[in-house]
């Protein structure tokens, strides 16, 4: 089993900034894409970001283009989410996920294990 663990969210004002960290452990032999995953309330959830096993590939939703970057610490098997110019509309639980392939369009396909997710609140 892999366990994955996300951290990092919280309370921001309209233009501001958070960084999300997860981490994957266990038998991170079965780590390879990782990814963050979005649910606001009343909405469906939705993908953000994800990231090869070699951090050389990164996928991003339209909607965080431009303001959101994902990066991999791979000896530490931890991937960072750094979120800046946040909107209200990026309120919502976000979760971390972690699998063997990274698929693309249909990314969250690719994922196996996820995390309980964190909550990132922008006020206006």
């Amino acid at each position: 089993q892999v366990q994955v663990v996300e951290s990092g969210g919280g309370l921001v004002q309209t233009g501001g900034s958070l960084r999300l960290s997860c981490a994957a452990s266990g038998r991170t032999a079965s780590v390879n894409a990782m990814g963050w995953f979005r649910q606001a309330p009343g909405k469906e959830r939705e993908f953000v970001a994800a990231i090869s096993g070699s951090g050389g590939t990164t996928y991003y939703a339209d909607s965080v283009k431009g303001r959101f970057t994902l990066s991999r610490d791979i000896t530490k098997n931890t991937v960072y989410l750094q979120m800046n110019s946040l909107k209200p509309e990026d309120t919502a639980v976000y979760y971390c996920a972690t699998g063997r392939l990274l698929r693309w369009p249909e990314v969250e396909r690719g994922m196996d294990y996820w995390g309980k997710g964190t909550l990132v609140t922008v006020s206006s």
